[in-house]
């Protein structure tokens, strides 16, 4: 379910949350599916529960998930909201990407060439 990168600069909780956003978007936890419990969770990745309930924190404040108080944590139904948010901040990113692009004088088929051995699954 969800792979830590130790050699990733990013701090573990934003990693976790990051990859359940993922599984949100991704349909694979559907709207109201109750989370790990945050123990249950640390205990199965061998991290710190603090790690855990930060991440749970930061999933809460971005509108992914919701928590009931004795109940637990649960994936949010706002998730068309959360991926319009997402397709936004990331064609925001890919502007930025393509200016800079430019200014380094890297041809638009180079960009969209690296862009297709992604989406086909190629090594780019």
């Amino acid at each position: 379910m969800i792979h830590l990168d130790y050699r990733d600069p990013r701090p573990i909780y934003e990693q976790v949350a990051q990859r359940i956003t993922e599984l949100v978007l991704a349909g694979a936890l559907p709207a109201h599916e109750k989370l790990p419990s945050v123990r249950q969770l640390a205990m199965e990745l061998s991290i710190n529960p603090n790690t855990i309930q930060r991440s749970y924190q930061l999933l809460e404040q971005n509108g992914v998930i919701y928590s009931h108080q004795g109940r637990g944590s649960f994936v949010s139904e706002n998730f068309d909201t959360l991926k319009q948010q997402k397709r936004s901040s990331l064609l925001k990113s890919l502007e930025q990407i393509a200016r800079d692009a430019l200014c380094l004088d890297i041809p638009q088929q180079e960009l969209t060439d690296r862009i297709s051995q992604i989406y086909t699954g190629g090594k780019a």
